[in-house]
């Protein structure tokens, strides 16, 4: 739903999941989603930035995919990371630090 708010902040949006390409293409109809999704099914993307965690959820532990954003710079530096993301209100938090970062 934030999408629009990142238009003319030189910024490209990607989200990566372990899900597959169909799984993908159905999750971005099912809501509309304007940006590209990428498929990280080895998890060798999540693996690089550290969010391939152990979950444990009502005493079953598992791997999974920390929900983590994370802006990188022009010269492919991580220069913010937001953990243990909640949606709401986070594409504002997004907007926000992309405009204080390209500013500063």
């Amino acid at each position: 739903d934030a999408y629009p708010g990142f238009e003319g902040l030189d910024a490209t949006v990607l989200g990566i999941s372990g899900d597959g390409a169909e799984a993908h293409a159905r999750f971005k109809a099912k809501y509309g989603l304007p940006m590209r999704l990428l498929v990280d099914e080895g998890h060798a993307i999540a693996e690089s930035y550290g969010v391939w965690v152990e979950k444990n959820t009502f005493g079953v532990k598992r791997m999974g995919i920390a929900r983590t954003t994370f802006i990188v710079d022009p010269d492919g530096k991580v220069a913010h990371t937001f953990s243990k993301v909640d949606p709401s209100g986070h594409g504002q938090a997004i907007a926000e630090t992309l405009e204080r970062l390209s500013s500063g």
